[in-house]
């Protein structure tokens, strides 16, 4: 379920549910609902409803529909026939990958005020990364359920915010490196497995690019902030709005930069989860290769996850198809063998996707039991602190 929902409280809720202001008395006082019956389970649960609706039709078309348009049926079928323990294999591994996440996500925000301990750190990692799962549209679900959470647990918005961006910065800043040596060291003959320029060398610039940018934040974000908010005050209407928004990135992204560089300083363990939470969600697509054959050279199985989960930046329906076509399709770039590609990436997508989910909506059930009264009964349901 989307956040938003989530995040009022009282006075708010019936609006944002649908409801309407009740009528005033005389004197302009309101006067209280006639009725204390809640909301319709179909009310509280639009959006997540809807969601479910548009991930099973999307199940549907993907597995039903197009393997008779591009002639796939005969290679889903082949499913059945991977070395089953290679695929189980596949499960600790995923789940190795999550507890990565976790380990980053509670050395970014635990601190002996908001007492963000194990058991919080688990169940807003996992409800956020189901919610990623749901939504896609470049994980902005998990980021406003993760945020609706962190404030229910008694963080402040400045917080909030330079945890959030040290977050994604510390994890997208391994995406991007990982990238960039992947690509340059087959552009450059240093890794074994073919390099077509679209494949290796642009995504390569692109990330360096990336790099370079966020870590200029670190001196420039002053006058880059003044640019954009002159092009601002030039503007008008929508155009206006969107430079404003552009201005405050700068200044959360110097913050996010020096809470990551003091975590580099002091040799904080848990950046190791950025490393854990790529490297063995990566080791699952491996499996999954061997468990139908062999893996292609380790450098192209890490291109294609990254330039194929790049794809997750586009709103897909529930997040289904677009990260399996990129990654096939990249694969299919770099010479491997089509049938093969297919099956590898859909065994590795049935177990990355899925796995989060039943444990991820437990999660989320127990936020919304624990941050249904006030934060501070929140962090002492949380002694793990």
């Amino acid at each position: 379920m989307r956040p938003e929902a989530s995040t009022t409280t009282g006075s708010a809720e019936p609006l944002r549910q649908g409801g309407s202001l009740p009528p005033a008395r005389e004197g302009g006082e309101a006067t209280p609902p006639t009725s204390d019956r809640p909301p319709s389970f179909w009310r509280r649960h639009r959006r997540a409803l809807t969601s479910a609706l548009w991930i099973l039709a999307a199940l549907g078309f993907f597995y039903y529909v197009v393997p008779r348009i591009i002639g796939l049926g005969p290679t889903l079928r082949l499913l059945r026939r991977g070395d089953v323990w290679w695929l189980v294999l596949g499960i600790p591994l995923e789940a190795l990958s999550y507890a990565g996440e976790i380990v980053l996500f509670r050395g970014v925000f635990a601190t002996p005020e908001n007492r963000i301990g194990w058991t919080a750190s688990y169940d807003i990692d996992m409800a956020g990364t189901a919610a990623t799962k749901l939504f896609a549209a470049g994980g902005a679900g998990g980021i406003a359920l993760t945020v609706w959470a962190l404030h229910g647990y008694g963080l402040s918005g400045a917080e909030v915010a330079n945890g959030m961006v040290c977050y994604e910065l510390l994890t997208y800043g391994v995406y991007m490196a990982a990238m960039a040596i992947a690509g340059y060291g087959l552009w450059f003959g240093l890794f074994a497995g073919r390099a077509p320029v679209g494949l290796t060398l642009v995504p390569a610039v692109f990330a360096t690019a990336v790099i370079v940018v966020a870590l200029s934040m670190l001196w420039v974000d002053e006058p880059v902030e003044t640019f954009l908010q002159r092009r601002a005050e030039r503007s008008g209407g929508r155009t206006s709005r969107w430079w404003r928004r552009l201005a405050a990135l700068p200044r959360s992204i110097h913050a996010g930069l020096l809470d990551a560089v003091a975590m580099v300083k002091r040799r904080d363990t848990s950046l190791l989860g950025a490393l854990a939470g790529w490297g063995f969600d990566i080791a699952v697509l491996w499996a999954s290769f061997r468990a139908f054959g062999h893996s292609p050279p380790a450098a192209v199985v890490v291109m294609g996850y990254y330039v194929g989960t790049l794809a997750n930046v586009l709103p897909w329906p529930g997040g289904v198809g677009g990260v399996e076509g990129g990654m096939i399709g990249a694969f299919l770039g770099f010479g491997i063998q089509r049938q093969l590609t297919v099956l590898a990436v859909l065994a590795y997508r049935t177990i990355s996707y899925w796995l989060p989910t039943i444990p991820g909506a437990i999660s989320y059930w127990r936020l919304r039991r624990k941050l249904s009264s006030s934060p501070q009964s929140a962090d002492a349901a949380d002694p793990s602190g």
